[in-house]
């Protein structure tokens, strides 16, 4: 069963509207990962971070009043419109909320600590529930009144991309009608400081596939679908037709390095969508820019894919979403699959160009070299710690 992706809302380092992530995203025009001490004091590091006015969340509950439900409110401002006429259409009972996050309101409880260190007491702005991961989706059920299914998937950098698979599920269980789904998460010294302590953070913009790799940049951000079984809108044409999970159990943070989970779920999502390895215009890489994951990775999509169909990691323009990130990288191929985009321009595969030997040749994607045709399927990868793999196609109506 395809799943419509009607409306889509997306906030992250590029920007907070579909024209400019997507003028900056297909000709390049920025990258949005810059360098700043901001949550590494003493150590400046190139961050994705959203630097537009986010909204005020004074009208929520203590309870709720995070930076990533700002985020969060941030993307859901540009469709909420469709949101709320599908819960007239269907009822508040028939609309679901499954978000991923792996951060959630962390960032605050870092702040309420430090006053406490300081001071001796936690501040009135402090509510230990807005660090629980399932924030995001309470939140947005109660600021839309949705009493559907709400929930949150955490499970590291696959998080939105299984919320995603789940939101599908619910439709097609006929739980639901309409499904929003995603994911959020936001910048923090905890993050920053536990990929520093792994020595998997780059002091310079991330460099996949390179053979100067060496490690990732955190980014933040949040993208959102509307999804349904049938199109609520006349122009609605991009879909999720395809989806894989699994996990191979590998390593707590390294994958197997011959990349048997992936391949599963990669498989799992072709058949899911009726098409084969051959049909796949665009491949947007998990493409981290660490040593092992881009060693699995580029060998997997060689061996299924060859050295033909255009790749790409988007993370040196956004950063490494974690939780938000398959939901921000399917947004970005949502955006590449609009009508407006007729030629085909991909998003570049952002890197130093030197090749690292050890790994297969692939076909990566420049913004000189387009499709010359409208971008039909495109494939997205995420691959997370703990061997939790799962992988989404997005399908363009012809």
């Amino acid at each position: 069963m395809k799943m419509y992706l009607n409306h889509c809302g997306i906030v992250c380092a590029l920007g907070d509207n579909h024209h400019d992530i997507k003028q900056h995203l297909l000709h390049e025009a920025s990258t949005g990962v810059l360098p700043t001490d901001a949550w590494s004091p003493g150590r400046v590091l190139p961050l994705g971070e959203v630097s537009s006015p986010l909204p005020d969340v004074s009208h929520l509950p203590i309870s709720m009043h995070s930076r990533n439900n700002q985020l969060a409110l941030a993307a859901l401002a540009q469709i909420r419109t469709a949101v709320d006429n599908v819960v007239a259409r269907f009822g508040a009972d028939r609309v679901g909320i499954v978000i991923g996050t792996s951060t959630s309101g962390i960032a605050n409880t870092e702040t309420a600590l430090r006053e406490y260190s300081e001071q001796g007491h936690l501040p009135a702005s402090f509510h230990y529930a807005q660090q629980e991961m399932s924030s995001p989706a309470e939140m947005l059920a109660f600021e839309l009144g949705i009493s559907g299914p709400a929930y949150v998937h955490s499970s590291a950098c696959s998080s939105s991309a299984k919320a995603m698979a789940s939101a599908a599920r619910l439709i097609k269980m006929g739980l639901c009608d309409a499904v929003l789904t995603g994911g959020v998460d936001t910048l923090c010294a905890f993050t920053v400081a536990g990929f520093s302590a792994l020595e998997s953070v780059s002091a310079e913009r991330c460099n996949p596939l390179s053979a100067n790799r060496n490690g990732i940049n955190i980014g933040e951000g949040a993208a959102f679908f509307l999804m349904t079984a049938e199109p609520v809108d006349r122009g609605a044409n991009i879909m999720l037709c395809g989806w894989g999970e699994s996990s191979d159990g590998h390593h707590i943070s390294a994958p197997d390095p011959a990349g048997g989970g992936a391949r599963l779920a990669i498989a799992q999502a072709l058949q899911r969508a009726g098409i084969a390895a051959s049909d796949i215009d665009y491949i947007n890489l998990h493409g981290t820019a660490t040593l092992q994951n881009d060693a699995m990775e580029a060998r997997v999509i060689h061996d299924l894919f060859g050295d033909t169909v255009p790749v790409s990691s988007t993370k040196p323009f956004t950063g490494h979403t974690l939780g938000a990130a398959a939901a921000i990288e399917a947004a970005l191929c949502w955006l590449a699959m609009q009508d407006d985009n007729a030629q085909g321009c991909l998003p570049p595969h952002l890197w130093d160009g030197i090749a690292d030997a050890q790994l297969p040749v692939l076909c990566l994607a420049t913004s000189s070299k387009p499709l010359g045709r409208p971008l039909r399927w495109a494939l997205s990868n995420s691959f997370a710690f703990g061997g939790s793999n799962a992988t989404l196609i997005l399908g363009r109506a012809v």
